[in-house]
Formats: structure tokens, sequence, C-alpha cells
């Protein structure tokens, strides 16, 4: 069987358009991948394999493509959705989500879903409901999260994309620790129903993680855009997204930030990766200074687990109505039980004060992107962690905190004022690990992003660079 996985998504679907391959041999080929890779590292909450082979291919851009979906608010109609928890054993939706419409018409052929934590809650990808998800480039290592098992099946060479969604991180974390390309897009962008049309008041949203920079934008493209009884949405592109992957960025002007806003310590090698990812982009004639936004890390930290708190509440009490009962031992993991409890004690005015806080965060880094067309930072602040540091069910609380606390400073930062911001795979730590740069920028600007990551991609390719798979 020819094996495809050093082929992105774009090109698998070039050689299905000419009649080359057949749509069946792409997919047979990704799932004997998965099925040699899977027990190692442990990616896939689903198979999906009988429906992938049955399904009609599509006309869209990626007609004939292999893909996975996160196990997390992706629903697919007549498919169980487990949300990475044992609270929704069982549930089996009757209608497809917005996006998976939007899957199916660029062409995609979904043949599983990938692991997640309950509900997204942190950033590594292990669950009570599915174990360890592994990083590639040490399986002792985790693969970041929640989109742990997308990334692992994108770094491993089972599919060349995968559905993935982030509301603190969860795009641009999993990127990072697994060595690929992701994108989160301004709030607004993606369609999160059809039964709400937002996630965590608007800080999740949905998109991918990519080996190529433009399988993104393609993809992005295809499944961007306003969705019925959207509040809101973010503002029209003028070209499309694959369009601007093929023109340069122009003369940036960009911040280095190093210091996240809580002010918590980051890993000399990721300052280091930073600083190195300054001069490449100085080779590249862009201007770079280190700058700092006036931003107030502990008030912006506290709406953070406000919402999250709420929102958990909400999800989980909202299960046990569906199923007439209450919440049992076992049914959702420690973690999720305290966000939860959080949430049933905070008040509708801190919901308010809390929006308020992301609101006057916007803008604060509104004003100032109005000197700089981009932010560089780390996406994380150390390497890929040891795997059961910060699970959902920890020994200790307190360090299960602090864990957390240093080890995914940046990201949330951009949920919260909607930007769009990338992971895009640069650095590497001293015992082979990835380490992700990030990128922002201004509110709607996902094309200058696409162009600034093209532009990186080609001077500092990734695509070749494989974990050693036993």
């Amino acid at each position: 069987m020819d094996d495809f996985s050093h082929l992105d998504g774009l090109a698998q679907a070039a050689l299905v358009a000419s009649k080359q391959v057949k749509p069946a041999e792409l997919l047979e080929s990704a799932i004997a991948r998965a099925e040699a890779v899977n027990p190692q590292l442990n990616f896939m909450a689903q198979k999906l394999y009988d429906r992938a082979r049955s399904a009609p291919v599509g006309t869209g851009p990626f007609a004939g493509v292999p893909f996975l979906v996160k196990d997390l608010h992706v629903d697919i109609a007549g498919e169980r959705a487990g949300e990475g928890s044992h609270l929704w054993d069982g549930y089996v939706p009757t209608v497809n989500s917005t996006l998976f419409d939007r899957y199916e018409a660029a062409g995609l052929v979904t043949f599983g879903k990938t692991t997640s934590p309950e509900l997204g809650l942190t950033v590594t990808t292990e669950s009570a409901a599915y174990g360890l998800t592994r990083n590639p480039w040490d399986p002792s290592r985790t693969s970041g999260g929640s989109s742990g098992g997308s990334a692992v099946a994108v770094a491993a060479g089972i599919v060349p994309m995968a559905s993935a969604s982030d509301g603190g991180g969860s795009i641009r974390a999993p990127a990072s620790c697994c060595g690929v390309f992701g994108m989160k897009p301004s709030r607004g962008r993606m369609p999160s129903g059809p039964h709400k049309t937002e996630g965590w008041l608007g800080m999740s949203i949905a998109h991918a993680v990519t080996r190529s920079v433009r399988d993104s934008a393609a993809l992005l493209d295809a499944t961007h855009g306003v969705e019925p009884g959207a509040r809101y949405s973010a503002p029209a592109p003028t070209d499309s997204f694959l369009a601007a992957t093929q023109r340069a960025p122009g003369k940036l002007r960009i911040a280095m930030m190093l210091s996240p806003p809580t002010g918590v310590p980051v890993d000399p090698e990721v300052l280091a990766a930073t600083r190195a990812t300054a001069k490449l982009l100085e080779g590249l004639g862009h201007h770079v200074e280190e700058a700092q936004p006036p931003l107030d890390g502990a008030a912006i930290a506290a709406a953070f687990v406000a919402v999250l708190g709420v929102c958990t509440a909400h999800d989980v009490d909202s299960r046990a109505a569906q199923l007439g009962r209450a919440i049992r031992e076992g049914e959702i993991e420690p973690v999720t039980s305290m966000f939860a409890h959080i949430g049933r004690k905070t008040s509708g005015t801190d919901i308010i004060a809390a929006n308020d806080m992301f609101q006057k965060t916007a803008i604060i880094m509104a004003q100032f992107m109005s000197k700089y067309d981009v932010v560089l930072s780390p996406v994380m602040g150390k390497p890929p962690i040891k795997l059961g540091l910060i699970d959902l069910a920890p020994a200790d609380n307190a360090r299960w905190t602090a864990e957390i606390t240093t080890f995914s400073p940046f990201t949330s930062l951009y949920n919260q004022t909607g930007q769009p911001a990338m992971s895009v795979p640069l650095g590497w730590s001293s015992t082979g690990l990835p380490i992700g740069m990030m990128f922002a920028g201004r509110y709607g600007d996902e094309a200058l992003l696409y162009s600034l990551a093209a532009q990186l991609e080609q001077a500092a390719p990734w695509a070749e660079t494989r974990p050693q798979l036993g």
C-alpha cells in the first residue's frame, strides 16, 4: 500500500482530482497508519472506518482527503459524542454540527474522532475516559491539549490535518508540543452551532492543526463564515486566506513579548528559541523590538477562571438534566468538579465583570497594536512536560495550579481579546522537543498571519522533520 503521509491535504486532493489516486486508496493508507501508530500514542477516541468507507466523496477543495475530528463539540449525527468524559457515555447527537457539514462540503472524509481531555479543561490530553495521549517526540511527555489527539495524528503523519478547537490555547498548545502548525482564528470567524453559536462566552473557537500553512488557510476558506443566529461575526476577508499565503507580508513591525501577563518565569530554552526566532525575522527584513503591553495579569486570570467555571457548571448540569438524574461518582473528573463548583458560586455580576475585563483587555491590545503589526511570544512557558502533572485528577490542587500556570501562561490572552494567533513550529529544546512560536495579529487579520507563516515556512521548513516512531 502506498504511503501518502509526506503529502499535505491539497497535494492529496490534487492526486484525486487528476485521477492518479482513488479516494479509497488515501483512506485505507491513513487507516493503516492509524492502526499501526495508535497503540503507541493513543490519539483515537473513536473509529469511524465503515462510515468513511461508505460515505460519498464530496467535490470541495479537499475532495477525498482523509480527516479526523476532535471529540469535543463536533457532532456527527448518529455517532457517539463523548466530549472526553464518562458523563457523556451513550450520548448520540441527531444532527451534525454546522462545522462538520462544512467539512463534508469541503470533501473531507472523516474516519475517526481524536482524543480530548474532559470538556477541554486542561492543556494536556489525559482523561479518565480515554487515557493518556502521548507525544510522538517523547511518549513520556504531554501532547498538549485540549486538541492533543489531533496534533499527534498530524505530527505522526496519519492525516495532513485534523480538526481542533481553542478556548484558552487548545489549538496552539498541542501544535507547539507536537511540532505542527496551528491557527486560532478571530472570534466570530467560525461556526459553533446549530445548538449554540459561541463557546465559553466567545473565548472558544474551532479550526485545525495542520502540517502545512496552505492547508490551514484553504480549510479556513472552506469553513469560515457566519451561521444563522450568530450574535457577531469577524470582519470578512478581502481575499482568500489561501491567496494570503502566496504573497509576501511586507516589512512588519513586530513586538517581542518575553514575559506573560501573569509574570511567571519562562524556561530559558523557550526564551532562547524566541530570541532565535526574532533573529530569523530580522533576517527576513522585519523590525523586531522587545515590548510589553500594560496588562493586569491577575485580573485577566481571575476573569478567565470565572467564565470557565460558569460554563463548566452549565455543561455538566445540563447533561445531568438531560439524563434526568444526579451526576454519579466517577462520571466527571476532580478538576471538572472544581470548576463546576466555582461556577455555581459565581454571580451574574461576577460574569459581567469578567466580560468587562475581556473588553478592557481587548482595548489595551488594540491600542498596543496600533504600533505593531504582530506580537511574537512563546506559545508555552516550557517545553512539553511529563504526563501526569496537569491531568484532571491531581493529587495536589496547589501543585496542579502552579504547573498549569507556568506551562501555559501566554495563550489565553488572545481568547479573551478575540485576536487571531498561531503556533509556528520553529524551535527545539536541547532534548529534541518541539517549541512553538506564537504570533498574534489584529482582530480579523488572519490574512497577515498566514502571509508571515508562509514566509517562515519557506525560510525554516518543518514539514520533513518527523518523529521516529516504532
